[in-house]
């Protein structure tokens, strides 16, 4: 049988770094992706079984492949990024974030503007950003107006301009906000002085700003200018006090990048933080869709080649939480301790706080996005066929055998369902036996289910180890059940999950949503199985007491009761005091009844 075009195209790969993509029937590009050996990344993609669903449908729709060589990892990693930005790929990750960002400009012409824009235009001019908020670069120009008076105005401020007397001076240098160089008050080297100062505050550096000021304070001192003085003094105390609010870090930590990740089974959030000499001067949080149950250590590299790319970031260090393979030219670093773990560690609180207002958003918008991911979760986290929507959790009550109950609690889309809960008092088991309880309860439960066809769940929680599970595991053999309803116990000690006829337990991560919502299930079983047990219990002493006394009757027990709270103080009380509660004739009774000589 010859071979097709697509594994003669395969067997043909160069063993090189580079990009591969994939095509469809049609030629319409459904996949791009990375590799540091091509033939051996795409060669994976038909030599195994893949457990995702959208991998499988991903490799059954390949028509073609066609690649692109590349000297380095790095250039594979740009190329990539560029290549699903420009066609967006069906099957590839999503960028969520398209908006424009705000940029300070310094303008290229004599006696520069400095002001913000949304726009680069390729003019020479300098640009500094993007910035994620433009209440950053509010506070950035009201920094730079605060300390030097710079022109606003967009005259061509030509020599020859100046000299003819062609400007006058505005409002602006009459309120001292400029020192009117299109007069010829202000020579353009003094002007460029400036300029050179804001350049490096914008770059974070404020050290030389802060040298240049004290100077100039100590030169207006000696020659007793004492106004001049004082307006020197207030401005360094205004870039004091920025350089004190931004500086959370060591100072020593200087032109270098932040990446954390944090993700869940369809999204990532990627927070970025730029450091320039101790100061934060950046921070942006890139949420990303997962396609085909992407690693975290793929989704970071892609973000990060993304997120410098469109920050213009040169840094030549990088903090990240775990090993990424990003080239040569980067230094990768993962903090353990110290200064650059607090740094690491506040980038992946942002996104986590990111993750949280996107949830919070969501639920109001689209409340049922949430409970659909909290779904998908709990389905591959518990290896399970279809989502839990509806799941049981049951659990016994009893005090050394004494009035043995069960609960079952129901909880739909991973909310409980209260309506749904259900009580049971133990009918056919004697004494404390937590087992044949269990295989009651469970037996009642479903049969009466199936008899008036009400919905069965997805998912059964037994609150118990190997020994309760296997009680129910009876009751669903006894109704046919078996195979039809997936059932599992959580111990209480170490949160064991346990599964039919399988010995090792399942662990879940102690923080994961799936193992939180287990627990709530337990807790919840738990607490509405001791709310009746302890009803029973109270029905019972009262029983025993009150309901003896002849002629006594329940409304007149519930009187009692409400007025004097316990069974002691109605056997303690006065006769008149009872008289007041309950009338002469039923008084008499309660009385001579404690106090029989």
């Amino acid at each position: 049988m010859p071979e097709s075009t697509l594994e003669i195209q395969i067997k043909t790969l160069p063993h090189q770094p580079g990009v591969y993509q994939y095509f469809d029937a049609d030629e319409c590009l459904i996949y791009v992706g990375k590799a540091k050996d091509i033939k051996k990344r795409v060669s994976s993609y038909f030599n195994k079984h893949h457990d995702y669903g959208k991998t499988r449908v991903l490799v059954k729709n390949i028509a073609s492949v066609k690649h692109i060589v590349v000297e380095t990892e790095n250039d594979a990693l740009l190329l990539e990024n560029n290549l699903i930005k420009k066609y967006k790929p069906k099957y590839n990750v999503l960028l969520k974030d398209d908006k424009s960002y705000p940029w300070i400009c310094i303008k290229k012409e004599r006696f520069p503007r400095v002001f913000p824009t949304r726009r680069v235009i390729k003019d020479g001019s300098e640009y500094f950003g993007p910035y994620t908020s433009m209440k950053t670069v509010k506070t950035l120009l009201g920094l730079i107006k605060g300390l030097y008076q710079l022109r606003t105005c967009n005259y061509d401020l030509s020599e020859s301009k100046i000299e003819s007397g062609k400007y006058k001076v505005c409002l602006e240098y009459h309120l001292g906000n400029c020192l009117g160089a299109c007069e010829g008050y202000e020579t353009e080297e003094e002007y460029q002085a400036n300029i050179i100062a804001i350049r490096e505050i914008l770059k974070g550096n404020f050290k030389d700003s802060l040298q240049q000021f004290k100077i100039q304070m100590r030169q207006h001192a000696e020659a007793m200018q004492f106004e001049d003085t004082q307006k020197i003094k207030e401005k360094l105390e205004v870039l004091e006090n920025y350089q004190a609010k931004s500086t959370i870090v060591n100072p020593k930590i200087s032109n270098v990048d932040v990446f954390s990740i944090v993700s869940d089974e369809t999204y990532a959030y990627v927070n970025f933080l730029q450091l320039s000499y101790g100061s934060i001067i950046r921070s942006h949080t890139l949420e990303l869709k997962k396609k085909l149950q992407e690693s975290d250590s793929e989704l970071l590299e892609l973000a990060i080649t993304e997120i410098r790319q469109r920050f213009n970031s040169n840094s030549k260090e990088i903090y990240v939480p775990f090993k990424v393979n990003l080239g040569n030219d980067l230094k990768v670093t993962i903090p353990k301790l110290g200064d650059k773990k607090s740094i690491l560690d506040l980038s992946i609180r942002n996104a986590k706080y990111f993750r949280m207002d996107k949830f919070k958003q969501v639920k109001l918008v689209d409340p049922d996005r949430h409970a659909n991911r909290i779904m998908a979760q709990m389905k591959a986290d518990l290896r399970l066929s279809e989502e839990p929507r509806h799941i049981e959790c049951f659990d016994n009550s009893n005090i050394q055998g004494t009035n043995p109950v069960a609960a079952c609690v129901v909880f739909k889309n991973g909310k409980p369902s209260k309506k749904d809960y259900r009580n049971f008092n133990i009918k056919t088991v004697e004494g404390p036996d937590d087992f044949a309880s269990m295989e009651e309860v469970v037996y009642r439960r479903y049969k009466r289910l199936m008899e008036e066809d009400q919905p069965l769940p997805q998912l059964i929680i037994i609150d118990g180890g190997k020994g309760q599970l296997s009680s129910a595991l009876k009751s669903l053999d006894l109704l046919g059940l078996r195979g039809k309803i997936a059932i599992i116990g959580i111990a209480k000690r170490l949160e064991e999950l346990f599964y039919p006829d399988d010995p090792i337990p399942l662990y879940l991560d102690k923080k994961s949503e799936t193992l939180k919502i287990i627990q709530q299930l337990r807790n919840e079983a738990h607490r509405f199985g001791i709310e009746h047990h302890r009803n029973r219990r109270s029905k019972g002493a009262l029983t025993t007491e009150l309901e003896n006394i002849p002629g006594v009757g329940e409304q007149t027990i519930v009187d009692l009761m409400k007025q004097f709270k316990t069974v002691k103080r109605i056997g303690n009380a006065k006769l008149d005091e009872l008289e007041a509660v309950v009338g002469v004739s039923r008084a008499n009774k309660v009385y001579n009844y404690y106090h029989k000589e």
